[in-house]
């Protein structure tokens, strides 16, 4: 990936580790340099560590380039394309805008076909971002190809121990967690037998019980997640 520091000094300096943007302070301060960035990346890339890390940075790059184009938003679903509705969310994923070299992308095309058709890896689920609290919280950090792997264990284990996520409720047999597992069930059912027994034994002191849990989902947040400027 090309001058991949400069797309990791943009998240150390406007993520912080909670995962949250200071949008304000971007467009302020650096309103052109992620598309100038985003300018020199290819579709490129040299083996599956170098491709995991080069496409989720893309992903998470063109979200944000995005959102930079239309902010202040208070959320991508009905605002940002300037369209009404669930017209305007759909095509904020459909659209076919965001350039590598001389081909065009959708936000859809390269979570489906680059990531998850490519990689079969669910985990990736737990590291693209929609710029929305529901996703998964942003890294304040690039994706490389030596350290994706560890990223993305650390990824699942932090999104599945986050309580806004996931919550087990042992003494109603209950498994509630985010709608990201309902919208991408089979992802998860390819590497386990079920979605309990993919969750459980990443939650923090929870143990596969003998009878499966009933699942619930919770409700998914599309407000913005960002960070407001001191």
């Amino acid at each position: 990936m090309n001058d991949l520091p400069a797309w990791n000094h943009l998240l150390q300096h406007y993520v912080d580790r909670a995962g949250r943007v200071d949008y304000e302070a971007w467009r302020t301060h650096h309103p052109d340099t992620l598309s100038r960035w985003l300018a020199r990346q290819s579709a490129d890339t040299h083996g599956r560590q170098d491709h995991i890390a080069h496409w989720i940075n893309l992903y998470n790059a063109f979200t944000i380039q995005a959102v930079l184009s239309a902010y202040p938003i208070a959320s991508i679903r009905p605002t940002l394309i300037g369209l009404p509705n669930w017209i305007g969310f759909l095509r904020f994923f459909q659209r076919r805008v965001h350039r590598l070299g001389n081909e065009l992308f959708s936000l859809a095309q390269i979570e489906n076909r680059m990531l998850r058709q490519r990689t079969g890896d669910p985990r990736i689920h737990f590291a693209i971002v929609c710029a929305s609290l529901g996703c998964p919280l942003l890294r304040h950090e690039a994706y490389t190809p030596e350290r994706v792997e560890a990223q993305l264990e650390q990824d699942v284990t932090r999104f599945i121990n986050n309580p806004a996520k996931v919550t087990f409720d042992a003494e109603r047999g209950v498994l509630y967690c985010s709608k990201i597992f309902r919208w991408y069930k089979a992802d998860f059912l390819a590497v386990a037998p079920s979605l309990p027994d993919y969750i459980l034994p990443r939650l923090g002191g929870v143990s596969v019980q003998d009878h499966q849990p009933r699942v619930a989902f919770l409700p998914y947040d599309w407000s913005l997640n960002q960070r407001m400027s001191s």
